[in-house]
């Protein structure tokens, strides 16, 4: 599972460099023809990861449930997102993945609740649940390089 951890944590990393290198602005811009912004796909990032993680696992997840509404899938950007909330991501992006390291390692997840994703892929535990994260987030990373090419 290490090398699962790493990838993600180099995904994050790769996240933390858009909050890091792109004003509110251009974080909160959506672009012609794309349906969301570089906020949202991250925050979209941090929920997902946690819902897939610990909410089918039966464990209270590290988000609000606001933080869930306004990320989940299918949700849309309905507000430009303050510099509050940039700040709340970034402490989530690396709290939350050291939190489900912490957590694998102590075996604290004992039960999963079988969920296929929309792509078809089904998750019968919660180590296909971390490693389909990663496909996930790495999905969602690339369409963010589509959307700062037109911000």
């Amino acid at each position: 599972m290490e090398t699962s951890f790493n990838i993600n944590q180099t995904i994050r990393i790769a996240l933390l460099n858009f909050l890091e290198n792109h004003s509110l602005e251009q974080l909160n811009a959506i672009p012609e023809g794309f349906s969301n912004n570089l906020i949202w796909n991250i925050g979209h990032c941090i929920v997902v990861q946690q819902m897939l993680i610990y909410k089918l696992s039966d464990l209270p997840m590290m988000i609000s449930d606001e933080m869930a509404d306004k990320y989940k899938k299918g949700a849309k950007p309905e507000h430009s997102v303050c510099q509050k909330e940039v700040d709340e991501m970034k402490g989530l992006l690396f709290s939350t993945l050291e939190k489900t390291k912490k957590d694998f390692r102590e075996k604290l997840f004992q039960t999963y609740n079988e969920f296929t994703s929309m792509s078809g892929f089904t998750m019968k535990s919660v180590t296909d649940a971390i490693e389909f994260n990663n496909y996930h987030e790495a999905l969602h990373l690339g369409i963010m390089m589509q959307i700062r090419k037109f911000i």
